[in-house]
């Protein structure tokens, strides 16, 4: 838990107000209908974390200006965030069908994006936007493979997400003991 707190600091978490999961708080697990490449699959955050730590975004409506602005930067920092064994998927109230098309025009075939209907999930991130609580806000967690939120980050600014979530995960495998 100390490393956590350090590493926490040391990366300078911003907007850990607008997000209730802190740092070190177990991620809820959930299945849910994704769309990558334009093809529908089921995603589960247990299952992708079998295989790294997963970088999970909650974003307010796809094809909006600043949504699109995130899943491009997410998609071109995508080859680095699979390099350091990461998984990224994006979170939004979309149907499935906005999302098949999304996940190819906006996300350019390079990673999943998650419908959450009901904004189920968003709730148990706590990541609905106050006033529109059917709608999520612009939070980003990454989870480490053990199911524990590593770094939270909220912010209008769609690109600090990314950077913010890389620098994250490059701390995170920093920390992991050399095999």
């Amino acid at each position: 838990m100390k490393t956590l707190a350090c590493l926490a600091l040391a990366l300078g978490l911003t907007g850990l107000a607008r997000a209730a999961l802190p740092v070190g708080a177990p991620a809820p697990h959930f299945t849910t209908e994704a769309a990558l490449g334009g093809k529908t699959f089921s995603f589960s955050l247990a299952d992708a974390l079998r295989d790294g730590p997963v970088v999970l975004y909650f974003y307010p409506k796809a094809f909006t200006s600043g949504c699109t602005i995130e899943a491009h930067a997410f998609a071109e920092a995508t080859p680095r965030f699979t390099a350091l064994g990461a998984r990224v998927v994006g979170m939004s109230n979309d149907d499935i069908a906005t999302l098949q098309r999304f996940s190819v025009e906006a996300c350019r075939d390079r990673f999943a994006v998650a419908a959450d209907r009901g904004a189920r999930i968003t709730k148990q991130y706590d990541a609905a936007i106050a006033s529109r609580p059917d709608m999520a806000d612009r939070i980003s967690y990454v989870i480490s493979p053990a199911g524990k939120i590593v770094h939270v980050h909220a912010g209008s600014d769609p690109e600090a997400h990314v950077r913010s979530t890389l620098q994250a995960v490059e701390a995170w495998r920093r920390a992991q003991p050399v095999r």
